[in-house]
């Protein structure tokens, strides 16, 4: 993203990570809700009944950005920190990786 000169803000290392299956660049210092949103689609999760969740509080309360992070189901996205090599996947209902585009 361009930002205005003068600004004062760094970002992080970028670092490789994969998102619902496609590789993309995120950067240390950055929560993986920061990464999702990055990369156009706000939605985190969905409920058992198909509703879309996405972040909503930021900071670890509700619950609503839960993610399978390398494996792991209901990670909280907001309150988690990109690392290099990190697998993360959009949950479906109470933990069921999302299935890849295509796939």
């Amino acid at each position: 993203m361009r930002r205005l000169p003068g600004h004062g803000l760094r970002r992080g290392d970028a670092v490789a990570v994969t998102v619902d299956g496609e590789p993309t660049t995120a950067y240390l210092g950055e929560s993986v809700a920061v990464a999702l949103m990055a990369g156009g689609d706000l939605s985190t999760r969905t409920t058992k009944g198909g509703e879309n969740r996405g972040l909503f509080c930021g900071m670890g309360v509700c619950f609503d950005c839960l993610v399978v992070v390398d494996g792991v189901p209901g990670t909280r996205a907001c309150v988690t920190w990109v690392r290099d090599g990190m697998d993360i996947a959009r949950q479906d209902g109470p933990g069921v990786r999302r299935a890849a585009p295509g796939g």
